[in-house]
């Protein structure tokens, strides 16, 4: 029996991931640069962790006998110990909180900006690694910390290129939502299952709609597909102090202030809430955070449960295009808030905290949509061969253009086809194409092709077609990176 031949490895993506080519990821950096840039300016700090955390230390996902892998991609090393890909910036962040608590400054400001990884299920747009970009502040129970972050947040928006008027930045308080909670009866711990039905439920109003929502609050719903949810069994008058929380937003923050005031009656915790939403904003207007930028609005409920007190989300507001060609809001690109136990779990303290996460990829989709990706995604300049025994001369061009500052390189394939390298540029979306052949180099000049202004490169065309298309000029070779400069715009 002959041997059989080794199984060749399939060369495709793993499910769930994906690959990022050179104008991706161009872009992704240049809007991160241009948002550290202004976590800068704030007095923020950068930070980098380890890809890989303790299991333990991550928490949320500790192992069980039966499904060590639940939610993260877990590994046990030599030691037996559980390893595994973070699976967001805050949980490292609460162990270097914890880990270097002597030697950091608090408050500790620090923004963070990298991949994360989720061992779920994958589907369309969602993906099992996928870019974050956090700010946070650890340390500080001050309101003034979280108005800082939701002004941080619309300073970082602007500078990326959402003007104001395409977005909103929310801000809302779990503590407030606690004493409407109290005031309809739903306070203390046998009410706790309550609470979560009605948490998930009002997180639904954009799907469901106030109908569905007040469903939910009170027998249940059954949806499309005749599935039935058990609701949180409300009555009439508890269900209407919920869904009036949720449509308390007036026309200013104070008015919105005043209704939530009423909706939380007598309840200390509610009242606390209210006074840190008039405190954030009043914090905001000091700078001339208007309500052009940011506004207060019990409309944000994204994420409740894990909050414990104000709670923020940037919402992009111009509309476009679905997969079925209707018009939506493009929506939410970012949120955050305030969030006790990050670092308490390692110390027995409890440490205040608050902090933003923005949706790298969804931010990028949203200056897309708009047309506003900045970033520089030219190709380099392209060094055509014409002769390998002068492979020094090709060098020497690309050298001098290096040390101006101006991306180049010299053609590094076969260059018995001329048209091959041109193609070649074309694919490389190079904006200039150098060409010296023999009779240049007795001349001592080049070549200058604009491919920008010129055709799309012919396929198979000759040395002399392309001589005597458009957009093609000689010149000196001593001028070659002042002719380069003018050609690019510098």
């Amino acid at each position: 029996m002959a041997d059989q031949k080794p199984r060749r490895p399939k060369a495709e993506t793993p499910k769930g991931f994906r690959d990022y080519f050179g104008a991706e990821v161009t872009e992704r950096k240049a809007m991160l640069d241009k948002i550290a840039g202004v976590y800068h300016r704030y007095g923020f700090d950068p930070l980098e962790t380890s890809a890989v955390e303790t299991v333990e230390a991550l928490g949320k996902f500790l192992p069980d006998v039966d499904r060590p892998n639940e939610g993260v991609f877990a590994w046990q090393d030599e030691d037996k110990d559980w390893l595994a890909l973070r699976y967001d910036l805050t949980a490292p962040l609460a162990r270097v909180a914890a880990q270097y608590r002597n030697d950091l400054a608090s408050p500790y400001r620090r923004y963070a900006m990298g991949p994360v990884w989720r061992n779920e299920k994958p589907g369309p747009g969602r993906f099992r690694q996928f870019y974050q970009c956090d700010a946070d502040t650890v340390g500080s129970g001050s309101v003034a910390a979280d108005a800082e972050i939701c002004a941080m947040l619309a300073d970082a928006l602007e500078v990326v290129g959402i003007p104001r008027g395409d977005y909103i930045v929310r801000v809302n308080n779990r503590k407030v939502l606690n004493g409407v909670m109290e005031v309809a009866g739903l306070s203390g711990e046998d009410k706790e299952a309550e609470r979560g039905i009605v948490l998930r439920a009002i997180d639904k109003i954009d799907r469901l709609g106030v109908k569905g929502v007040r469903a939910l609050l009170g027998a249940g719903r059954k949806d499309e597909s005749g599935d039935f949810t058990k609701g949180a069994g409300l009555s009439d008058e508890q269900a209407q102090v919920v869904l009036g929380f949720m449509d308390a937003r007036r026309d200013s923050g104070a008015a919105t202030c005043a209704r939530l005031r009423e909706l939380v009656g007598a309840s200390v915790i509610g009242g606390e809430g209210v006074d840190e939403l008039e405190q954030i904003a009043a914090l905001l207007a000091s700078q001339g955070y208007g309500p052009d930028r940011i506004v207060i609005d019990p409309g944000v409920v994204r994420g409740l449960g894990y909050y414990t007190g104000p709670v923020y989300e940037a919402e992009l507001t111009f509309e476009i295009l679905d997969e079925k060609g209707r018009k939506r809001q493009f929506g939410s690109v970012a949120g955050g808030g305030r969030y006790d136990g990050l670092v308490e779990r390692f110390t027995g303290q409890k440490v205040p905290a608050t902090g933003v996460s923005i949706g790298v990829d969804r931010l990028l989709a949203a200056l897309h949509a708009k047309g506003r990706v900045a970033a520089d995604t030219t190709g380099p300049v392209v060094v055509t061969v014409m002769d390998r025994d002068r492979m020094g001369d090709y060098m020497a061009m690309v050298g001098d253009l290096r040390q101006a500052g101006i991306r180049a390189e010299v053609y590094l394939g076969n260059p018995k086809q001329f048209g091959n390298q041109l193609k070649y540029a074309d694919k490389r979306q190079s904006p200039i194409a150098v060409i010296q052949g023999g009779d240049e180099a007795v001349k001592g000049t080049v070549i200058l092709k604009d491919l920008i202004l010129g055709a799309k490169i012919a396929q198979g065309a000759s040395l002399e077609e392309w001589k005597n298309r458009p957009a093609q000029v000689e010149i000196p070779r001593a001028d070659l990176v002042a002719e380069v400069r003018k050609m690019l715009g510098q």
